[in-house]
């Protein structure tokens, strides 16, 4: 069972004792199709090195660990920011779609990740379909607020998996070639999704403390981490 995948995480839910934080980087926990459970791609060690950065780079009381949340565990809406990677084959059932929107419409903001080209657009398109419906998935423009309110964001870069960064590329996987930064609002506006295609920031937090990982793309993506987290945090 999905349930299961879990484990015993040492996040907040896991036990009480555990300290009060402002903010926990939670991780989606979803169903995919065959029992794959791509949700768990670079788990824990990209949250645990992201928070590494998190901590030193701004004055958030972040947990220091890895925290993730089943989309129908009624927990999930104490948590304003929720990251998911892997979507191209994401599968959630009636359950996980409820959950999922329940948190959207509560005022959670879901970050996508690492997934490549059309085939898998295709599949997460459907998904969120599931969760808000009608809702149009739009271009982000680089002056929105998402890339202003911490780092100035000029330009979208193509991150790479680790292997392709230590080699030199390519950048891109599948017929992903473009990396784009795409989002659904609500009706004032507000961003609920920030969808990241052809593009793994994961990778590049998992990898930064690797002498032969290109600083560029670690440096860009904890930039853009950093900015989505304070977004969610103050919207």
């Amino acid at each position: 069972m999905l349930a299961d995948a879990l484990g015993d995480p040492s996040g907040p839910l896991a036990g009480a004792g555990a300290p009060p934080h402002d903010f926990y980087f939670t991780r989606a926990a979803y169903s995919g199709y065959g029992g794959y459970q791509g949700w768990f791609v670079d788990y824990p060690k990209a949250d645990r090195q992201f928070l590494i950065g998190l901590r030193r780079l701004t004055s958030l009381n972040s947990y220091e660990y890895e925290n993730a949340v089943l989309l129908t565990d009624p927990d999930l809406g104490r948590f304003p920011f929720l990251y998911a990677v892997e979507v191209g084959f994401m599968h959630m059932t009636d359950e996980e779609v409820l959950g999922l929107r329940r948190y959207l419409h509560a005022g959670g903001f879901l970050v996508v990740d690492d997934f490549w080209g059309s085939s898998q657009w295709a599949n997460f398109a459907y998904e969120i379909g599931r969760v808000l419906p009608g809702r149009p998935i739009e271009e982000v423009p680089l002056d929105h607020p998402v890339f202003r309110s911490v780092y100035r964001i000029e330009r979208i870069v193509q991150v790479p998996n680790v292997g392709a960064g230590i080699r030199g590329g390519p950048t891109w996987e599948r017929d992903g070639r473009v990396p784009m930064v795409r989002g659904i609002f609500d009706d004032d506006r507000r961003l609920m999704v920030l969808v990241n295609w052809n593009t793994d920031l994961g990778d590049a937090w998992e990898w930064a403390e690797n002498p032969r990982y290109p600083l560029p793309y670690s440096t860009y993506a904890y930039r853009m981490g950093i900015n989505f987290i304070v977004y969610a945090m103050t919207h």
